[in-house]
């Protein structure tokens, strides 16, 4: 069998991995709250925990792992949206995860085991907060049920390093009355009657964000399983609260052996901020012609462990191997993985090393080796040369698209909703291309009809070369009227 290691948030170092039960590896992921696209931080854990899974069905069989992430489609971030737009919480989840099966498997993931959806698992959240108050580490306060961390206060914190006390002494957020700990966290909540609701012995509520993973977890994994991941965002509390709450129901100290979680990722060195002008979907960047094989190729040339640097650099040298290796693809099914890439991809996901070998295979002739150790980090050579994004576009190259990287800003955004911003952001892109592609006509058109609904475009280029737009939002700024522009 082979040697995979994998590092443990946990312990803190490189371990040898051991399933529990090498018949069926488990390993559960935290997926998306659906109401909005994917962003493209949102996409790097999907990639690096797809490549596992394919690694993981390599080495014990397709049959025997099973891999599950959730969708979370009960959350106060979905209410509002479907209070801002007037839709209803059905229609926009079952939207967005469409949007989100559909922008993934884009970037060539394969779909998990099971992809259960929060909604579903309510009766099982219920008899496992029932259990915790049962076994006297969880309480009802106010129609709320939290989980008292006193009872748990040895071991709280383990995983992310912190202390209780250390988190109390830095602790500014108002706690509310009701509970005993400020640190307590809720497991379940009352619900007014225009808020998603279920009938409980607590009343009509709904469930905490933290309960539903342990629950759909213990339904889908059991007590215990091989393989906990997610963004190091969700260290903590998210998963400092799982471990506690699951351990404490099922009176088992392990819940997950290994915990994995991957960096955060940057754009163009900065952090992605829709006020920085550097926000981007995956979707995005697929609607502007990229391939997902380009976004997957740029997540796997950096360690899942480091911080990555999404740059328009980056992403046209993944297109300019992508296109030569594609070239010379081996249509046939013989070839082998190439022992340089499978070793560096089973000692902790070192894909970047195996990015570099696929270069060196290229180089040495060996496209048989190459094809086959290319599929199994996800990039089917032979079908993406098939494809139409190595053919050049109607109207410039994809290069060229690459090259007109603008930054975006609006100026007055602040009382304004993400996604209203996001598509003024989208007039300021297309009216810059405009100006790019030496469409004045259509440029001055755009511009005027903005400044009509009272918006006002600005271009700039700063000292050290770079490039921009900005849109500035007037006091007579009509939102109802964002649609009609072109």
């Amino acid at each position: 069998m082979t040697d995979i290691k994998l590092y443990n948030t946990k312990t803190r170092k490189k371990e040898a991995f051991a399933p529990i039960d090498p018949d069926n590896v488990r390993m559960y992921v935290c997926g998306p709250t659906v109401y909005d696209r994917a962003h493209i931080g949102n996409a790097r854990p999907v990639v690096v925990f797809d490549t596992l899974f394919r690694l993981l069905r390599h080495v014990y069989g397709p049959d025997h792992v099973t891999y599950v992430r959730n969708f979370t489609d009960v959350d106060d971030k979905i209410n509002a949206r479907a209070t801002e737009s007037g839709r209803s919480i059905s229609e926009i989840t079952a939207e967005t995860t469409q949007w989100y099966l559909d922008d993934m498997g884009a970037l060539r993931a394969l779909e998990p085991t099971h992809m259960p959806r929060a909604t579903e698992y309510i009766p099982q959240m219920v008899a496992m907060i029932e259990d915790l108050i049962a076994k006297g580490h969880a309480y009802e306060a106010e129609g709320h049920v939290l989980f008292a961390v006193d009872s748990w206060r040895e071991h709280y914190g383990a995983l992310s390093g912190r202390s209780v006390d250390d988190m109390l002494a830095g602790a500014r957020v108002e706690v509310a009355p009701y509970k005993r700990n400020p640190m307590d966290f809720v497991l379940w909540k009352p619900s007014s009657d225009d808020l998603p609701g279920w009938e409980s012995p607590w009343g009509r509520g709904r469930p905490g964000w933290h309960i539903e993973c342990s629950a759909m977890a213990y339904d889908l994994l059991g007590e215990s399983f091989d393989i906990h991941g997610g963004g190091n965002d969700l260290m903590f509390p998210h998963h400092e609260n799982e471990i506690a709450q699951s351990c404490c129901a099922h009176g088992d100290e392990t819940f997950a052996k290994v915990w994995m979680h991957n960096e955060m990722l940057q754009v163009e060195g900065k952090k992605m901020s829709k006020s920085l002008g550097n926000f981007f979907t995956v979707r995005d960047l697929l609607d502007q012609g990229i391939p997902g094989e380009v976004i997957r190729f740029v997540f796997l040339s950096t360690h899942y462990r480091k911080p990555m640097d999404w740059t328009a650099e980056k992403a046209r040298e993944a297109i300019s191997a992508l296109r030569e290796w594609v070239q010379v693809a081996d249509e046939s099914e013989s070839g082998e993985i190439d022992k340089v890439i499978f070793d560096a991809v089973a000692d902790d996901l070192n894909t970047s090393l195996a990015i570099s070998r696929l270069f060196e295979l290229f180089k040495k002739g060996n496209h048989s080796t190459l094809t086959a150790s290319a599929r199994f980090l996800g990039f089917d050579l032979v079908s993406l040369r098939q494809s139409a994004w190595t053919k050049p576009f109607e109207k410039r190259e994809l290069i060229e698209i690459l090259d007109f990287q603008p930054t975006v800003g609006v100026v007055g955004w602040g009382r304004h909703s993400d996604d209203l911003v996001s598509k003024i952001m989208v007039v300021v892109r297309n009216w810059l291309t405009f100006r790019w592609e030496k469409n004045w006509d259509a440029a001055d058109a755009l511009k005027s009809d903005a400044k009509s609904i009272g918006i006002e475009l600005q271009a700039y280029r700063s000292e050290n070369g770079t490039s921009g737009g900005t849109a500035v939002l007037g006091a007579d700024f009509d939102p109802s009227q964002l649609e009609a522009l072109k």
